[in-house]
């Protein structure tokens, strides 16, 4: 047997009014309509659901058992159709996987993880550590959101531009780098460390060397930027790295901060997801949520550094 869901709901509507012409107003249908409805639920169930007694109709006893279960299912499918349009973040139960860039863990994961638990009590989040390799855990739904620092080529995977940081120049205090300007010629000639989960000894600083005719000593890369920073304090390697998502860890350590004298764009922010979750009303609280506190990082610091700033060129 086909079961019409639609069926339901005018069960519900008969039980709850105890007439065809109530429950017909109820469910904004003719009265006749509303017949042909109670005559299929008759067939459906084997039983009279309403019988007529004198002018009005009232119940049959197997009506009367099933009333409450009716109302119930009926509320139930109606909540299941709305959940999208009612979010309640006190009461949601949820898993969250957020993949983001160590560094930008490490400057706000805290605050993230503060946010969602105080409003959102019933979310629980995992933040893994970001692969050597590109993945594809945004289409099968492994990951929920994931930062990167380029947009992504993929019609499916969606994007949204949280900040642009600047590349900045890391080195212990004391440094011979500190002792004056830092020019092109003094930065080349150091010995740097470049940050790569992939291990790649070259990036787009030497690129930006070679066009103009100079190139760097790179003699080692780390997989982390909590690694670099912490081999650049305690040896006389150069890290440059972005400045707002690490700014908070090198005033930690100390870290002393010069400007980068090589003109490169800025190193923008994106927050990516699968399209799946277009509408999806948890979905878009977390990111709205997770786009906020990331992009506390690219408000404008206490004091102003006076490294040139180059923006990046427009889509």
């Amino acid at each position: 047997m086909q079961l019409d869901l639609n069926l339901l709901t005018a069960l519900d509507a008969l039980l709850e009014e105890g007439s065809v012409a109530g429950a017909a107003a109820r469910l904004h249908v003719t009265a006749p309509a509303m017949s042909r409805s109670l005559g299929r639920i008759r067939k459906a169930t084997g039983d009279q659901i309403l019988v007529r007694t004198g002018r009005s109709m009232v119940p049959t006893t197997r009506a009367l058992a099933m009333r409450a279960q009716v109302h119930a299912l009926v509320q139930q499918a109606h909540h299941l159709m709305s959940a999208q349009r009612e979010l309640d973040l006190a009461g949601l139960e949820r898993v969250f996987t957020v993949r983001w860039h160590d560094a930008l863990i490490a400057a706000c994961g805290t605050a993230l993880i503060t946010t969602v638990h105080r409003v959102a009590p019933g979310v629980r989040l995992r933040l893994p550590a970001e692969s050597g390799t590109d993945t594809p855990e945004l289409r099968r739904g492994e990951v929920d959101l994931e930062s990167s620092s380029s947009r992504p080529a993929l019609p499916d995977i969606r994007h949204r531009l949280v900040g642009r940081d600047r590349l900045v120049v890391a080195v212990r205090p004391g440094h011979p780098l500190t002792d004056g300007p830092l020019s092109l010629q003094r930065y080349a000639a150091a010995e740097h460390l470049t940050v790569s989960r992939r291990g790649r000894l070259h990036d787009q600083i030497d690129d930006a060397l070679t066009t103009r005719g100079t190139e760097r000593r790179v003699i080692a890369a780390g997989p982390t930027s909590a690694f670099a920073l912490q081999l650049a304090l305690g040896t006389d390697l150069v890290v440059t790295l972005p400045d707002a998502v690490t700014r908070a860890a090198r005033d930690q350590l100390g870290l002393v901060t010069l400007p980068l004298p090589l003109p490169l764009p800025d190193v923008p922010l994106y927050l990516l997801w699968h399209q799946r979750y277009d509408d999806d009303r948890a979905h878009a609280w977390l990111r709205e949520t997770a786009a906020e506190t990331a992009g506390a990082l690219f408000e404008p610091p206490t004091s102003l550094s006076t490294a040139p700033h180059h923006p990046e060129p427009g889509p």
